[in-house]
């Protein structure tokens, strides 16, 4: 179990999936290509935040993004509970330029990431997981909301594969 907190005070208790199988899924991104984690021929990246009109979300998706932009070893996927209008407007302002996926509920719900309660019901939860070949490994669920997730642990995961 991961205790979520926002401002230090506790708002939700998810049970998320974070080892063994990856749990496969198909969302579309943002540009309305289809990807299936199952077809990827490298390692996932795949950073997940909660908004993407918040400043941790923003820093944590342009993070990734400048890394997207110099490597052709890892997919990078940010997924987000904000509509597909809503990330691509983000995208668009910030000069964002990889693969932004608005989850329709399939990927939090089948890795137990949706928040039910406090404040953000429904969201997901800030994390990053590294799969590659139908196998999650590394994962980071990064208990305070507003708090970003060790970019340097999740790039050195994905590298070592």
């Amino acid at each position: 179990m991961h205790v979520l907190t926002l401002n230090h005070e506790t708002v939700d208790t998810i049970d998320p999936i974070t080892k063994g199988a990856a749990p496969d899924f198909t969302l579309t991104d943002i540009k309305g290509r289809p990807v299936t984690l199952s077809r990827l021929d490298k390692p996932a990246l795949i950073s997940v935040f909660p908004d993407i009109n918040t400043s941790v979300c923003s820093l944590q998706t342009k993070y990734f993004n400048e890394e997207a932009a110099r490597r052709d070893d890892i997919h990078f996927l940010s997924i987000s509970n904000n509509t597909a209008e809503e990330l691509s407007n983000w995208c668009a302002a910030e000069g964002v330029d990889m693969m932004v996926f608005p989850d329709d509920g399939t990927f939090g719900n089948s890795y137990r990431l949706r928040m039910f309660g406090g404040p953000l019901p429904g969201r997901l939860a800030r994390s990053v997981y590294v799969v590659k070949d139908g196998q999650i490994h590394y994962a980071e669920i990064v208990p305070e909301i507003s708090d970003e997730p060790n970019y340097q642990a999740a790039l050195a995961a994905a590298e070592a594969l």
